[in-house]
């Protein structure tokens, strides 16, 4: 892993890591990275001091895969115990939000501005059951909880941060 220092248009810091120096490259060439604190596609690399390291003391642990939004009603095994988990950090959770929106665009219907309306319909079994996605306001929310129907409201990213 290697930690870069990254700063935003708007003059924000942040810590950025990666599994090696192509892995930020290629998210960068991609327009993939965005500043953690104000979303700002417009990143740089920041100055920062070389590292230096001695030697290791401990072998080195196997890479870890990155992760992977799984699909509705899809079931996996668990990881096996040698498998170390990616750290979390701005740009991996900004990938896996990507890949979550991906699952939810490919598998559900966009109702926009009509959720609260059709997922009620939907409840009480006036439309056909369905996986839908859309917007609501915090009193359709509350309205929609009071009915007892089950919502999961998700941060919404952009696909790409071009």
């Amino acid at each position: 892993m290697i930690c870069y220092q990254l700063c935003c248009a708007n003059g924000h810091t942040f810590e950025g890591w990666y599994r090696d120096s192509a892995a930020f490259t290629r998210l960068k060439q991609e327009n993939l990275l965005s500043c953690a604190i104000c979303g700002t596609p417009k990143v740089e690399q920041a100055l920062m001091a070389p590292a230096i390291v001695k030697g290791r003391s401990q072998p080195k642990k196997p890479e870890a895969t990155e992760p992977v939004a799984t699909p509705p009603q899809q079931h996996h095994e668990a990881p096996a115990a040698t498998q170390q988990p990616e750290p979390v950090t701005p740009d991996n959770l900004m990938s896996a939000l990507r890949q979550i929106r991906a699952v939810v665009e490919e598998n559900c219907e966009n109702v926009g501005s009509n959720f609260a309306d059709e997922a009620l319909r939907i409840h009480h079994g006036e439309a056909p059951e369905r996986g839908i996605y859309g917007d609501m306001t915090a009193s359709e929310r509350e309205m929609l909880e009071d009915e007892g129907v089950d919502v999961l409201p998700l941060p919404w990213v952009r696909k790409t941060d071009s």
